[in-house]
């Protein structure tokens, strides 16, 4: 898990534009309603959104190990951009990998370059963390589709282009219901959106989805009928990864932030980074962010490998380390600060809030729990 010259290189070049927006630039952005659209095009610019998604559609030819550098490395400046988690790593991957070529020709250019979002629709109000719970049923009518149903915490969807819906179809020779999905544009006639009203001040907003028997094009169906989970966990692999990325990067801003100041306030003989009492966890925050980060980059390679199996494990793994080291790392990086810590001066008390986003989505840690422990462990199941 050593990183190559050129990953470094990545790193150092994503790293230099952060530092050109920050976490003010954000927490700005925010307050004024507005989207990061300056920081978008910026690094749709440079090539950064599209790294992961082929060349032959505008793509950088990577995979999602460099995605995950680019958010890492924004995060880390302050500045991470939501909608990398699920335009170009959930919705870009799977037409890339399932698509047919008249959709990987509509849509990877876009993504590519950033001139077209998309979101992804999955969670439901009454499906919890029980995807087999899901709802929204997908019924055939002719050559066309009917999508009925509701979804919620779904980013981004006022101005992606089109939503990535995960609904049901009926299976024809055994009656069960199956996953599949479906590319609903923004102007489908039925196809509605709400906002939630978010505790957690971001740049993106989470919305609520009705579906009222929208129709569809056989076309809009994306891959097979008959795959169901291996599409699906085609674009939760590596949501699981960027999620890991997100809350690496956002560590590493708060713990960046907390050293900084340990290193210069000084209210006895010598700066409070001197005494152990702030130096050791200080410390202990930056051992767990390093080795999130390895778990990160693990799943990464195996993904890129295509090695769904190993990569859905360390996923999972990645995502569990990363939201852990993420909430004690702003925890005490808050801590630090004292009243400094809660203060706008400094920026991070609002991630004592979005911290605790890497714990809950895309999956909650207990989820993760469950899967290692009845899928790598072999423990029975409870549920």
């Amino acid at each position: 898990m050593i990183e190559t010259e050129e990953h470094q290189a990545l790193r150092a070049a994503v790293a230099a534009l952060g530092r050109r927006y920050g976490r003010d630039y954000l927490a700005r952005v925010a307050r004024e309603g507005r989207h990061p659209d300056e920081l978008w095009a910026d690094a749709a610019k440079l090539g950064y959104l599209g790294v992961n998604l082929p060349e032959e559609y505008g793509g950088g030819g990577g995979g999602i190990a460099e995605l995950s550098i680019v958010l890492e490395e924004l995060g880390a400046a302050g500045c991470p951009l939501l909608m990398m988690v699920v335009s170009p790593a959930i919705c870009g991957t799977v037409i890339a990998r399932f698509g047919t070529d008249t959709q990987k020709s509509a849509w990877l250019p876009g993504l590519a370059d950033g001139s077209r979002t998309m979101a992804f629709g999955i969670t439901e109000p009454d499906a919890g963390s029980n995807s087999h719970r899901i709802t929204t049923t997908a019924r055939r009518d002719g050559d066309d589709w009917i999508l009925t149903g509701r979804k919620v915490f779904i980013s981004g969807v006022d101005t992606a282009n089109a939503t990535l819906v995960v609904g049901r179809t009926e299976d024809a020779r055994t009656g069960r219901l199956k996953p599949c999905l479906f590319i609903v544009p923004r102007d489908a006639p039925g196809f509605s959106h709400s906002v939630i009203d978010m505790e957690l001040q971001a740049a993106e907003k989470q919305f609520e989805l009705t579906l009222d028997d929208v129709r569809l094009p056989s076309s809009a169906l994306v891959g097979d009928e008959d795959a169901g989970l291996l599409q699906l966990f085609a674009g939760l692999n590596p949501e699981r990864v960027m999620t890991a990325a997100f809350a690496i990067g956002m560590g590493r801003y708060a713990l960046s932030t907390a050293v900084d100041y340990a290193k210069t306030r000084q209210v006895w003989k010598e700066p409070i980074g001197a005494h152990q009492a702030i130096a050791h966890p200080l410390a202990a925050a930056h051992i767990e962010l390093q080795l999130a980060g390895l778990m990160m980059r693990k799943a990464a390679a195996l993904y890129d490998a295509g090695d769904d199996a190993g990569a859905g494990e360390a996923a999972n793994m990645a995502k569990y380390a990363a939201g852990e080291a993420c909430v004690r790392a702003v925890d005490q990086a808050v801590h630090t600060l004292g009243g400094n810590g809660l203060t706008r001066e400094y920026g991070l008390a609002s991630l004592i809030t979005a911290s605790r986003v890497a714990r809950i989505a895309p999956v909650s840690r207990e989820m993760i729990l469950n899967f290692v422990s009845h899928q790598t462990l072999g423990l029975p199941k409870s549920y």
